[in-house]
């Protein structure tokens, strides 16, 4: 009984954060209730399976989900919420913590809980953490560190059974890629107008 809960749960996870991605990458503001929604799934699923960095992730996300639905439809009604770019002392320091907040969160749970595949967990964890910010914020290179969670992750949802989530996260790894490329498109764009004096609003 279990087990069919949990698939029924996990399709409906898979198929709110599917909806989600597509219309984040396409900017629109809809993608944050349906982000929302396959992250409150989630944790139940990830707490069954013992990912507790992974439960802890998707508290974040739904967290992270109402700031970036409010943040977005403020800057929405005002035309200014434009696609941006971090440089490279930006990214050194986010590489930086990350990889702290990875030693420490898998020494953690290591050490204290039963957690299945505790670093690797706690790489994606604290990685997602900076990458889920930066999606917020619309700034593109989001979309570089999504790739590299997605492949890792693959491997970490099918060692513990999670098998349609790993099929997800394949098609997410894919629609990263998609994501990367309409935003520097959208970047492009709002360079060539900004050079021309008018506002990308």
């Amino acid at each position: 009984m279990n087990m069919t809960l949990n698939t029924g749960i996990e399709i409906l996870a898979t198929l709110a954060g599917l909806i989600y991605i597509i219309f984040l990458i396409r900017e629109k503001i809809i993608c944050w209730p349906f982000g929302i929604a396959g992250s409150l799934l989630s944790i139940y699923l990830f707490i069954d399976g013992k990912l507790y960095s992974e439960a802890f992730l998707y508290f974040y996300y739904v967290v992270m989900g109402f700031w970036g639905w409010i943040r977005w439809a403020q800057r929405d009604s005002v035309h200014e919420n434009p696609v941006v770019r971090y440089g490279l002392p930006a990214h050194v320091v986010i590489i930086l913590v990350s990889s702290f907040g990875a030693i420490a969160l898998g020494s953690f749970f290591a050490n204290y809980t039963d957690a299945q595949r505790p670093y690797i967990d706690a790489f994606t964890t604290a990685f997602s953490f900076a990458a889920t910010y930066m999606q917020v914020k619309k700034v593109l290179e989001t979309w570089l560190y999504w790739i590299v969670l997605n492949v890792t992750s693959i491997w970490l949802y099918m060692d513990r059974s999670l098998d349609i989530y790993a099929a997800l996260i394949c098609v997410y790894a894919v629609l990263s890629v998609w994501g990367l490329i309409q935003w520097v498109e959208v970047y492009r764009q709002q360079q060539q107008l900004a050079a021309q004096g008018i506002s990308p609003g």
